[in-house]
């Protein structure tokens, strides 16, 4: 499924000639957090719902307050994936969609965008998620998908999910299989368990051995 094939126009732009009331009656409307300003066709910016609340006179043209509109926006060629990102970092339900050449093609919502996530094999199939954490200059997504294959297993999706200087945290999702062998294997590899959603039957092991040792040695 293209990206392109949820762009919708259900809800014409507002114009910079509009008045702030107009603005705010469209948010006590809609559920959006923003609303996309168009003069002509040419994208200008978003108002956010808090930034016109703030607006006292209803009857001052949004014109006056160009310099609350924000600027982010995707294109009709963007993919799902770079779009919940872009969602995220903006704190917005939609984003206006754009040709080449700034002209404002319509938006796309978020609850549309994540019915293409939850439709992926990641979210879909059966499996088990691990989260794995190594080195930065040491892991490779090569090495995740070598170590995952070598157990009979399948990768259905991979993800860093969390990064600084020093490790990489990768959350991985492995098709149904035995999982236990895939995790010893990755700490044999020197990567880190963090989460495995399914029971770890090597930590339950090691601590009935150590469970057995201690009541060994206090005999």
């Amino acid at each position: 499924m293209q990206t392109s094939d949820y762009i919708t126009k259900d809800i014409k732009p507002l114009s910079s000639s509009d008045k702030a009331s107009k603005a705010k009656e469209l948010f006590k409307q809609l559920t959006f957090s923003h609303l996309p300003v168009v003069d002509k066709g040419v994208f200008l910016g978003l108002i956010a719902e808090n930034d016109i609340q703030a607006v006292v006179d209803n009857n001052d043209l949004l014109s006056e307050y160009t310099y609350l509109l924000q600027p982010f926006s995707v294109t009709d060629k963007t993919n799902w994936f770079e779009l919940l990102k872009v969602f995220a970092l903006n704190d917005a339900n939609i984003i206006p969609v754009l040709t080449e050449k700034q002209k404002y093609l319509g938006y796309y919502e978020l609850t549309d965008i994540l019915h293409i996530f939850n439709s992926t094999p990641f979210l879909n199939e059966s499996g088990a998620i691990l989260v794995i954490s190594k080195e930065i200059s040491d892991y490779s997504f090569s090495e995740i998908s070598q170590i995952v294959e070598s157990n009979n297993a399948k990768l259905l999706g991979a993800f860093i999910s969390n990064i600084d200087k020093e490790r990489v945290e990768v959350t991985v999702k492995i098709s149904d299989h035995d999982l236990n062998n895939t995790m010893q294997t990755f700490r044999r590899y020197n990567y880190t368990i963090l989460t495995g959603f399914q029971v770890d039957e090597y930590l339950n092991t090691l601590k009935e051995r150590s469970d057995y040792l201690q009541k060994y040695l206090d005999i």
